[in-house]
Order: structure tokens, then C-alpha cells, then sequence
């Protein structure tokens, strides 16, 4: 693990000092309501569970990580589970409980409220790290523990702790992988109203008082506020690289989730002005090798796809970058564990103009590669994020939309969509076309 994953004291950040307010957000069922309403989110996962029980439910132990409202413990159920153990930290448990209560105390005679439930389900409140929990090796493990690009709240680790520590050999996960996408997009409105925020302390006489010696900082802390909510896929200036950044669930390790680079290269589709990097996620629903007949289900995040309460999310640069069409752009993204259950992310593009080189994520900015008029790094705190709804999908007949009305300006004569692979620039990073951790 590198240094710069580890706090002043030489360890890996802990979360203990959000957990408070994690677990109390959480224990809201308004909070619980918004998730199950999403319904790309809770219809995926139902359709994951029923149509692989009977390969990886049907009969089966299950531990649900971060049960919730119980949900999943429920489909687990109506998959076929012999018996669900669902581990929930706060006091969400109890509620959940309540529904589990309800169910055991059916009789034969008079069904009670989900009479298939009864005996099927053990509520444990506690978080899974915990030691000795009453929990058996059990042959498949559930869990919605996605954030923000995938990363954000940190609760995929104690997914593969639970991975690793209950899991049978061969065992389940669901979801099995992730996939992280990254793409280049147009927004003058949103850098601009982002610009505004900054100048504020450019003030010299703020009731008499000059502010401006913070000028710099309030910058700094703007563009370093990723912007979660949906935007117009047709700002991208961009595609995103095929099959995204796979994050594999089964082999991933703690140390590798927690500092990780992903790099990529992008070739412009049109002429314009980059004001940021675009960010989403797909996910995985896939039995392992060693189970037949399964049925793989992919939900996405992208801002083509119907909306999640995830959304997307941007990163803004400080400085836009201006771009021709069909030139290669490459780049990197490091996301480094911190101690506010989210990440620290440190971004660099760059134009290829054949003699510049990337800098190494490892290091830190160099004075003189910051006056390169090519090239921009950026930092940003995944877990200061603002928001910005103003984007609503237009339904029907988009036909009258042209690149322009976005201030993005297509080449006369058609691009050569080859280019980023005939060079060869991720040969290094990639496997078979895709981006693996």
C-alpha cells in the first residue's frame, strides 16, 4: 500500500469518526424509502436474486452486508434461501425486525403478514467487522454497498471483509463487479456559476473588509466539490472508454480498493472547450465460474440510462481546457481512501501533442508541468459534493438538437475512430480492452 493511502500515523484511515452520523442517516426510513423507490436500483437486484436462485438462492445460506430495510433478505427468501443472516449497523435493524416479528408469528391457521418469511431470516445488528458474530460460512453474500462513483462511503470494504470471512470457497457475490466510467465534458454555465461562487472573495471592500486574501482557497474548495446530479449526455465531448474500469469483487483486495489509478484516453469527437471530467458506474450481477446456468444482470449509472438515485457525477477543473476534434487526450485518476468514509481524488489530463509525457500519479504537481498549456490536475473531495438538478430529459423527438447549442463544433470531414487504438497507449494498463483492478 502506498504512504499516500495511510493517515499522519501511518494507518489506513479509519471511518469510525463518521460512522455516527452514517449509521443515524441510515436508520431513517425516509432515507430507506428513497433507495427502494429507486426503481432501476430495487427492481435490478429483485431481478438478479429470482432469476439466479435457483443457482445460487435455492436452498442456500445467505448473508445480506448492510441490510437496510431487509429488502434484499427478502428476495433472498423469495429466491428459495434455507435461511438469511442480514447484518444491519444501525438501528434500521430494528425495524427490519419488526417486519421479521411479524412474519414468524404466522400460523398455520392464520397467515400472518409475509408468511413466507417466517423462520427464514435472523436479524443481526452489528457491523459486520465486528468479531464473533453468529454467522456460518454461508454459499452466497448480498449487499448494496455502492456510492457515488461507485467508491463513496466506503461500504464496499466491509463487503469483501465479509467476502472474506464468510464466504465459502466458490460462494456467491451479488453484485460481482463494478465497472467505473470517465469521460470529458462541455459545461460553461455550470463552470461559470461554479467561477461565480469563487469571486465572491475577490472582494476588496466587503463592508470595508478585503477579502480577497482568501480568494484562493475559496477557488481551491469550489472546483474541488464534485457535482452529483444528472446532465445532458450530449455534452460529452468524449466517449468514455469501452467497458470502463472493472472493479471484480471476487479479487479485489482491501489494499487495492482503498489507493487505485485508473487510466485513459480519450479521442475528441468535437471541437470545444473541456470543462471537466463526467463520471458514472455500471454493476454486475454474475455467478462465479464454478456455478452453470446462471443468468448475468448488468444495471448502469450512465447519463443515457433511465435515472438512479446515484446519478452521475462531474469534476470540475479549475482552468477549462480547449480541444480540437480528433485529438487524443489521455489521462489518469487516483482515489485515495480518507478518513471521511469517501476518497481523495487527483486527476491529470493531458493533450498528446507527441512529446509531452503524463506525470506520475504518485507524485506530486510539478510548478513547471502546471504551466504546460496542455496539460491540467486537478483534486477533488468525493465526499464534499454539491449538487445540480437543472438537467431534465426532453422526451420525444430530439431531432432539432445540434453539437452547437453546446458550444461543441463538429469536424467537416469524418473522424478516424481508430486512432486511440492504433497507438496503443493503454496496451500497458489494460486487459483485453478493459481497464481491470
Amino acid at each position: 500500500m502506498s504512504n499516500a493511502s495511510l493517515n499522519a500515523n501511518g494507518k489506513v484511515p479509519s471511518t469510525e469518526g463518521r460512522d455516527p452520523a452514517y449509521f443515524s442517516y441510515y436508520a431513517m426510513l425516509q432515507h430507506q424509502q428513497n433507495m427502494l423507490q429507486d426503481t432501476v436500483r430495487t427492481s435490478t437486484y429483485r431481478s438478479a436474486i429470482l432469476l439466479n436462485g435457483p443457482v445460487c438462492f435455492h436452498d442456500k445460506l445467505v448473508l445480506d452486508v448492510g441490510a437496510g430495510s431487509g429488502i434484499l433478505s427478502y428476495f433472498a427468501v423469495q429466491a428459495g434461501a434455507r435461511k438469511v443472516y442480514a447484518v444491519e449497523a444501525s438501528n434500521m435493524a430494528e425495524k427490519m425486525q419488526k417486519i421479521v416479528d411479524a412474519a414468524n408469528a404466522s400460523g398455520n391457521e392464520v397467515p400472518g403478514k409475509n408468511a413466507f418469511l417466517k423462520d427464514k431470516i435472523e436479524v443481526v445488528q452489528a457491523k459486520i467487522e465486528q468479531p464473533n458474530l453468529p454467522i456460518p460460512q454461508v454459499d452466497t453474500i448480498i449487499s448494496e454497498p455502492i456510492g457515488v462513483l461507485l467508491i463513496h462511503e466506503r461500504m464496499l470494504e466491509s463487503y469483501l471483509y465479509a467476502r472474506d470471512h464468510y464466504l465459502k470457497p466458490g460462494g456467491t457475490l451479488f453484485p460481482s463487479t463494478g465497472s467505473i466510467f470517465l469521460a470529458p465534458f462541455t459545461d460553461a454555465g455550470l463552470w461559470s456559476e461554479t467561477m461565480g461562487k469563487a469571486r465572491f472573495w475577490e472582494q476588496q471592500s466587503f463592508y470595508g473588509v478585503d477579502l480577497t486574501a482568501v480568494y484562493a482557497d475559496a477557488k481551491d474548495e469550489m472546483f474541488g466539490m464534485p457535482v452529483v446530479g444528472g446532465f445532458d449526455p450530449r455534452t460529452l465531448i468524449a466517449p468514455a472508454n469501452p467497458g470502463g474500469y472493472l472493479v471484480d469483487f471476487y479479487t479485489i483486495t482491501l489494499e487495492e480498493l482503498r489507493d487505485f489509478t485508473i487510466p485513459f484516453i480519450w479521442q475528441a469527437s468535437y471541437t470545444g472547450i473541456i470543462h471537466g471530467i463526467a463520471g458514472w458506474f455500471d454493476l454486475q450481477f454474475s455467478p462465479p465460474a464454478t456455478i452453470q446456468n446462471g443468468n448475468p444482470i448488468t444495471m448502469t449509472t450512465n447519463p443515457t440510462a433511465e435515472r438512479t438515485h446515484w446519478q452521475q457525477v462531474r469534476f470540475l477543473l479549475k482552468e477549462p481546457l480547449a480541444v480540437n476534434a480528433g485529438q487524443t487526450i489521455q489521462g489518469w485518476m487516483r482515489c485515495i481512501v480518507n478518513e471521511m468514509r469517501s476518497y481523495t481524488i487527483e486527476a491529470e489530463i493531458l493533450l498528446n501533442d507527441g512529446t509531452s509525457q503524463l506525470s506520475d500519479p504518485l507524485s506530486s504537481p510539478s510548478p513547471i508541468l502546471n504551466l504546460d498549456y496542455n496539460r491540467r490536475r486537478n483534486k477533488w473531495r468525493l465526499h464534499e459534493q454539491t449538487y445540480n438538478y437543472s438537467y431534465y430529459p426532453q422526451t420525444g423527438n430530439d431531432s432539432i438538437f445540434r453539437p452547437e447549442y453546446s458550444c461543441l463544433y463538429e469536424p467537416e470531414q469524418p473522424l478516424d475512430v481508430t486512432v486511440v487504438v492504433e497507438n496503443n497507449l493503454l496496451d500497458d494498463a489494460t486487459n483485453n480492452g478493459q481497464f481491470v483492478l
